[in-house]
């Protein structure tokens, strides 16, 4: 982690749950974060419980990653402000209870595909274009996908939409990065990492009570871990897919 000390780290959706566990992690290894998100009061919070030498390094701006503007807006700020974004961590990602085929669900659905998806690709297009204008080669890409961008859980009782299609897109994204980077001339790195389920907002008490079973989770810790892990490897090697379950995870 040597090597990104005081460098810019940008973390989306880290008012809680795993963008606040990396933002926390990353702040203690020395890099300067940012962290967005459209909470700002939880960001304040946030900063005030930091030690004073990490909270001199811990910025953050109200952003909401599903409106485009606004993240062209942010990142110009933060450009301006900060000097530009080294790594970026698209961790912003939202579920809706709902199912497909259900009638007047367009905002629901809509919501879905526009933070999960359009969200990160806002994102990954305005820090790469930064990286670009100030001529860095070695930046790092990161997008916290899931378990179901790669295959559907059956969980009675709970229809998973348009999230498991919005975390499949996520998966050919980082395909189609890692070759336009890759075409590009540059070194710059990106990685998908893909939890179980994690013991976060995200997951509805109510459900896992439903299931009456044993319903193992992941800590928002550990997928920050994973997170350290795939910056700090040598600059020859990417880790393109990390994928992490709880130990006994049946889904």
């Amino acid at each position: 982690m040597e090597r990104w000390l005081n460098r810019i780290a940008v973390v989306t959706g880290a008012s809680s749950g795993i963008g606040a566990a990396c933002c926390k992690d990353l702040v203690s290894k020395g890099m300067i974060v940012v962290g967005l998100a459209r909470r700002e009061d939880r960001l304040k919070e946030f900063k005030e419980e930091l030690p004073a030498e990490q909270a001199s390094r811990f910025h953050y701006y109200k952003c909401d990653v599903s409106d485009e503007e606004q993240v062209k807006a942010t990142f110009v700020t933060i450009e301006k402000e900060l000097g530009g974004v080294d790594v970026l961590v698209n961790n912003a990602g939202i579920g809706r209870h709902t199912s497909i085929t259900q009638e007047g669900n367009s905002a629901d659905l809509r919501a879905v595909i526009d933070t999960n998806l359009f969200g990160t690709v806002w994102c990954i297009r305005e820090v790469f274009l930064s990286l670009q204008r100030r001529h860095i080669d070695d930046g790092h890409v990161l997008i916290i996908n899931s378990i179901a961008g790669h295959r559907i859980p059956i969980m009675r009782g709970y229809n998973i939409n348009m999230y498991a299609s919005s975390k499949y897109g996520l998966t050919a994204l980082t395909e189609v990065l890692r070759q336009e980077f890759h075409v590009k001339g540059t070194k710059t790195k990106i990685t998908s990492i893909s939890p179980g389920a994690t013991n976060t907002e995200m997951i509805d008490p109510k459900i896992v009570a439903a299931l009456k079973t044993e319903f193992p989770m992941l800590r928002a810790e550990d997928v920050a871990d994973a997170v350290s892990y795939c910056i700090s490897t040598p600059p020859n090697v990417q880790i393109h897919e990390l994928m992490i379950q709880p130990v006994g995870q049946m889904l």
